[in-house]
């Protein structure tokens, strides 16, 4: 690493809808990536790259991903949240920056990730937040999901629940927790673990929504993990119900703990 580089961590909050996902793919395709370099750059007045602590697909969100950056500019904290905000377009902000030590990683140095999938479950469409929940006109057993995912907790093997394109060397994942609450017409899936297979999480909401609607028993999800077959699952549930709201760093104390979530969250975790 070059002398005199200081080495900044950010929180970064973002609406997918319009994002080809997190990663850039290049200087014409519209990806939250790019946007966020193309702001720091301004503000450092240098080319900017930054990683991220887990890559999001095309139209998912997040509350609290995290990223680093290595810079030899002298910026403050305010001037790396008020300035790149400046630059950003209103569905991506810098919530907080913080300075770290130089060997940490946004990726590498995160033990744990953390994601909420949010269904709205009414026949007709809410004009207030499209594009921010995936709508279920069924009656969903909430408790019937809750207790179906409690199966998935502990270290296994989730190739049932990972894309057939997924390029993890392993499909071992422990997961730490898995919720499901309701509060009105919005069912919350909380799920936690050290790391995540590429659709795991929307393979897993997709199968407890099934179980929810009473198509399969409770105990069908522990079979589906048993069979390490993705093929024998629902169908990969939409990307706009999901939420990256956490990422947790042991020993970090320069990373805000706890999880950021939006307003119409609140309560149900």
């Amino acid at each position: 690493m070059i002398a005199n580089t200081n080495t900044f961590a950010l929180g970064i909050a973002y609406q997918g809808t319009r994002y080809h996902g997190w990663q850039h793919q290049g200087e014409t395709t519209p990806t939250v990536q790019l946007a966020l370099q193309a702001a720091l750059s301004v503000v450092a007045d240098e080319p900017m790259q930054v990683t991220c602590a887990g890559r999001t697909d095309t139209g998912v969100h997040a509350t609290k991903q995290v990223v680093h950056l290595h810079t030899t500019r002298l910026r403050s904290e305010k001037a790396w949240v008020m300035g790149t905000n400046a630059h950003l377009p209103d569905d991506v902000s810098v919530v907080w920056a913080r300075p770290v030590p130089s060997d940490f990683n946004a990726r590498h140095s995160a033990v744990a990730r953390r994601y909420c999938y949010v269904i709205y479950t009414s026949s007709i469409r809410s004009a207030l937040l499209p594009g921010m929940y995936t709508r279920d006109p069924r009656s969903l057993d909430a408790a019937a999901m809750h207790e179906a995912g409690q199966a998935l907790l502990g270290e296994n093997d989730f190739t049932s629940f990972r894309a057939s394109s997924c390029q993890s060397n392993t499909a071992m994942r422990n997961i730490h927790h898995l919720k499901v609450t309701r509060k009105g017409a919005l069912i919350v899936i909380d799920i936690e673990a050290n790391a995540f297979l590429h659709h795991m999480v929307r393979n897993i909401a997709g199968v407890l929504l099934d179980i929810g609607a009473g198509a399969y028993p409770t105990s069908w999800i522990a079979e589906l993990l048993a069979l390490s077959d993705r093929t024998k699952g629902s169908v990969t549930a939409p990307p706009h119900g999901l939420y990256l709201v956490d990422v947790i760093y042991p020993g970090e104390p320069e990373i805000p703990t706890g999880p950021a979530l939006p307003h119409f969250m609140e309560g149900l975790l």
